[in-house]
């Protein structure tokens, strides 16, 4: 199975900037949204913008690659959720939650054993105060937990001058990784955390 990745964080915090180190020959991008990366070395990086679902799937039937990005992946939801906002009734956020899903599950069952998607994400945070997955509202929160979709969620965070990602909850987030995989907290750097991934999991390692 494909292992899909969530990579969250607020808008400036470092998740797309920590594509920087990875080799622009071996990751494919798919930007929902933006269609640069925030470095000078992005412009050498694959990248396939105004990504869809169907433009994903394609890719991801018969996949070149071991690794790929989905970048601003929560616009995925956002985009459908426009195109569908004059339609009334909840039957809209049923179809936007599983969409998204069925994205997850495609990957973790129809992809290649050592294939990795990084779904870079926004956040949002609860009544309770509680960092999660941002998602299109309350509705759709009550039929997805996006963080149930996989085994590890990665948030990014800063001290000020040094950008990191966090691979556990503290109780005020939704990060998780599986016992003895990371650090509690790690260098903001995909190409490391793929590499680590896939020495804890035995993947294939070619791709680092």
């Amino acid at each position: 199975m494909g292992v899909p990745i969530l990579i969250l964080g607020e808008s400036g915090s470092g998740k797309t900037y920590s594509l920087k180190n990875m080799d622009p020959d071996k990751v494919g991008v798919f930007s929902v949204r933006k269609g640069t990366l925030p470095f000078p070395e992005g412009r050498n990086f694959k990248i396939a913008k105004h990504a869809t679902y169907d433009l994903i799937y394609k890719v991801l039937k018969n996949p070149t690659l071991k690794t790929y990005v989905v970048d601003d992946s929560q616009y995925l939801m956002v985009n459908e959720y426009f195109r569908k906002a004059n339609d009334s009734g909840y039957q809209k956020y049923t179809s936007i939650g599983k969409n998204f899903s069925d994205l997850f599950e495609y990957i973790a069952y129809q992809v290649p054993d050592d294939v990795t998607v990084y779904f870079l994400h926004h956040t949002q945070q609860t009544s309770d105060g509680k960092v999660k997955a941002k998602t299109v509202g309350q509705m759709l929160d009550n039929y997805l937990t996006l963080e149930g979709c996989t085994d590890v969620v990665l948030l990014t965070q800063t001290d000020g001058t040094n950008h990191f990602f966090l691979t556990q909850s503290d109780g005020s987030n939704t990060a998780k990784s599986p016992e003895g995989m990371f650090d509690l907290k790690i260098p903001n750097d995909l190409a490391y955390v793929d590499k680590r991934i896939r020495e804890y999991w035995g993947l294939d390692d070619e791709n680092n």
